[in-house]
């Protein structure tokens, strides 16, 4: 054999690599499908990390710790709040419409893909108007800074909300980039485009023109995605009458509302807690240190995204075998590379911090204390979304509630006291606590194994 041919036959060789590359991206079987339209969530993750870690370095520079504090607690507002609106219809879309086309219901599909989003648009709206309404009640009571912003903030929420319920749709069709790309990567290059555009101007950015710039993005961003989810709909669903099961939709999105909830105030409750308790140029350091670990969140955010309508499909099959082994599947891809990128972080925490400026280097111990509870979440991979999709889900609103409350209860007692460390402190011992209960859960209402390491079902 020649050493051409050698080199050829080796799987570690470039034309080897090629080949199993190849041979994996052109694989139809619903592992590697999975894991690529993962690596496809990943990557957008990834460059919206990169974006929106490029425009807090800028607005942190540009406007100053006190400006940029009050940003942060404004938009994570818009964040929680914007995140819920939608009833738990994002999720559940991912639940309805695989059994409305597998019941070839297309009547109730067409309701689905049009009344969702007609719906959360205007619930979302009205209760915008009703916060706008608290803003002005609360204005004696509340830092001066902050009120315009949180105007702005209401603002916000409509498109918000409409854009979470697109990207749900677009998930349950395998449109991964439709789903991600206009709020990810769209979005916050609309966010650092407008500030930037408004410096070299030189306009003076404050938390009013950062929250300015991200209403006109949001907007513009969801306008763009519905524009072209309606066009791919068209050409993917004949065209019929149209029938609106609200009653079930809801019954089904609520439960998933807890859960989706509880998720979100256990994920901001840190950042909340600190703004009640210290001084905005402190909320921005803690912000920075977990803005600089949410690679490690991605991943298991891309796996959640992928893997939610394949659970509901293989239920409602029957099919617990392969049920059990794409959940393990998906598990492992969750866990390791969580643990890769959390040591890659941590190593290179101080010099990432420092993009933000001298003084946020005083978060790198914090990414110690919060990356515990992201490691121990990854342990058990996208189990809530298992959970949620087979009728587990009021369960699994209360494991989510209890850790939430733990989590308030903990930044209580000792965010006064510690500071950023307090609140991390408390929020990785409640994201212990979580994962714990929801492995117990699983093992013993659906006799599943949900660790990365033992035996799969």
């Amino acid at each position: 054999m020649t050493v051409t041919d050698s080199e050829s036959a080796s799987p570690l060789s470039p034309a080897g690599l090629r080949a199993r590359l190849r041979a994996w991206l052109t694989d139809s079987h619903e592992r590697s499908l999975t894991q690529r339209l993962a690596g496809t969530v990943f990557a957008i993750r990834v460059v919206s990390a990169s974006l929106a870690y490029v425009a807090q370095i800028l607005l942190a520079r540009w406007m100053g710790g006190s400006d940029y504090g009050v940003y942060v607690y404004v938009w994570t507002w818009v964040l929680l709040i914007g995140s819920m609106l939608d009833f738990g219809i994002s999720v559940s879309a991912q639940k309805f419409i695989p059994e409305y086309r597998a019941a070839g219901n297309g009547d109730l599909l067409r309701g689905f893909l049009a009344g969702s989003r007609w719906l959360t648009f205007a619930v979302s709206s009205m209760l915008a108007l009703l916060l706008a309404g608290v803003v002005r009640l609360a204005t004696p009571f509340i830092d001066p800074q902050t009120v315009l912003p949180l105007y702005l903030g209401c603002l916000t929420l409509p498109a918000f909300v409409v854009a979470n319920t697109q990207d749900g749709i677009a998930r349950s069709y395998d449109w991964m980039r439709l789903a991600l790309m206009p709020q990810f990567i769209a979005r916050q290059s609309l966010i650092i485009g407008f500030t930037a555009g408004a410096f070299a101007l030189g306009f003076a950015l404050d938390a009013v023109g950062a929250m300015l710039a991200s209403v006109a993005a949001v907007w513009l961003a969801m306008a763009g995605q519905m524009l072209v989810l309606n066009r791919r709909i068209g050409r993917t669903v004949e065209p019929g009458p149209r029938a609106y099961d609200i009653r079930g939709w809801l019954a089904t999105s609520l439960p998933i509302l807890m859960v989706e909830g509880f998720y979100l105030l256990l994920a901001y409750t840190d950042i909340l807690m600190l703004q009640q308790f210290r001084p905005a140029d402190e909320v921005g350091v803690y912000f920075a240190a977990a803005k600089t670990l949410a690679l490690v969140s991605f991943i298991h955010y891309a796996m959640s995204a992928t893997t939610a309508h394949r659970f509901s499909e293989y239920h409602a099959a029957g099919d617990r075998e392969r049920l059990s082994a794409y959940l393990a599947s998906a598990i492992k891809w969750t866990f390791w590379p969580s643990v890769a990128a959390t040591a890659l972080l941590l190593a290179f925490g101080k010099p990432l911090l420092w993009l933000f400026g001298p003084r946020f280097i005083e978060g790198y111990g914090l990414m110690f204390a919060l990356a515990v509870g992201l490691v121990a979440r990854a342990a058990i991979g996208p189990v809530e979304r298992l959970l949620n999709m087979l009728g587990q889900q009021k369960v699994c609103a209360l494991v989510y509630a209890l850790a939430f409350v733990m989590n308030v209860a903990l930044c209580a007692l000792m965010v006064p006291r510690f500071g950023g460390y307090g609140a991390a402190i408390a929020t990785s011992t409640a994201l212990v606590f979580e994962t714990v209960l929801l492995f117990l859960i699983t093992k013993r209402r659906l006799g599943l194994h949900v660790l990365a390491w033992g035996r799969a079902g």
